[in-house]
Parts: structure tokens; C-alpha cells; sequence
């Protein structure tokens, strides 16, 4: 198994739109619009300010994905890159897929000065991520997300209390 991590292009947009829908089902129980998961995957492309994605793999397949963010902290005079967006295809999870585009992002983020750390928020009851996320050396950061969606994309679809 050859795998690599690479910065994601325009061609690989619809797949990452693909990815972002199951993830978003599978893991959050959440229906989202194809049509506007499409269109903001494309639009990360269009605006870099809006975040990069990245891509682990195997073979020349796409079998996994991550998208960075920003958020400036005056408190720390930095930025952090939130981790997005991730998705490992369930036929190569448990194979490092998720670790290689962590440890991709977390070397370019210990490169760049103005990088203050990563962040990243997971579903309460998404119990395996969280313990992939902390084999990884993260940690709970203290916070409750709270949020008000005004996009009407994304729609329970039962099962979670969350959504």
C-alpha cells in the first residue's frame, strides 16, 4: 500500500464534495444538499482566504480528505488552522489514513510562525473519532460549539439529538 498526502486540487472538488456528504450522514446523521456541498467545495478553490483541503492516496485513489480553516486569536497574536472536513473512506480506515493527513498538516503548521495551533470540532458522540483525535496528541480544548445556521443545506436526518 503506497500512500501519499497532497494538496488538493480543483479536479478533486466533486470528490471532496462526495466525501463531505456521506461524512456528514455517517458521523453527524445530517443530510446535506449535494448541490451546495458541490458548490462550497468549489468555492474553497475559487478564494484561498476560504481554507485548503488536502488528500491522502492510496494507489492513485483518493481515500481520504481534510480541510484546513483560520481564526485569528488576538490572544495569542496567531492563527489557528481548524481541521475540517475529514473523511477516510470506510475501506481504508484503520490504516493510518486519517494520522498521515494530520501529521501533513500538523509539520506545515509547526513550519509557519504565524501558525498558533490546530484546532477542531467533533460530534459529541462520535466516540472513535475522539479517540483518534487524541492518539494524535489533541485534547478537549474546553469549549461548547454553539451555532445558528441560516443556510437551510443541512437537515437532520434523525438519530441525533444534536442536529
Amino acid at each position: 500500500m503506497n500512500m501519499t498526502v497532497r494538496a488538493a486540487n480543483r479536479a478533486d472538488a466533486d470528490t471532496i464534495a462526495s466525501n463531505n456528504v456521506a461524512m456528514a450522514l455517517e458521523a453527524e446523521h445530517k443530510r446535506l444538499e449535494p448541490g451546495t456541498a458541490r458548490a462550497g467545495a468549489h468555492a474553497v478553490f475559487a478564494d484561498a482566504g476560504r481554507g485548503r483541503y488536502f488528500v491522502a492516496e492510496i494507489d492513485g485513489r483518493v481515500v481520504g480528505q481534510l480541510m484546513i480553516t483560520y481564526e485569528w486569536s488576538d490572544w495569542r497574536n496567531g492563527v489557528f488552522w481548524w481541521i475540517q472536513s475529514v473523511y477516510v473512506d470506510p475501506e481504508s480506515r484503520r490504516h493510518g489514513v486519517f494520522r498521515a493527513l494530520y501529521a501533513h498538516v500538523e509539520q506545515l503548521a509547526k513550519g509557519d510562525p504565524g501558525v498558533c495551533g490546530l484546532r477542531l470540532y467533533v460530534d459529541r458522540d462520535n466516540r472513535r473519532a475522539q479517540e483518534t483525535y487524541r492518539r494524535c496528541g489533541m485534547h478537549d480544548g474546553g469549549y461548547l460549539i454553539m451555532e445558528v445556521d441560516y443556510s437551510g443545506a443541512v437537515q437532520s436526518a434523525g438519530g441525533n439529538p444534536h442536529a
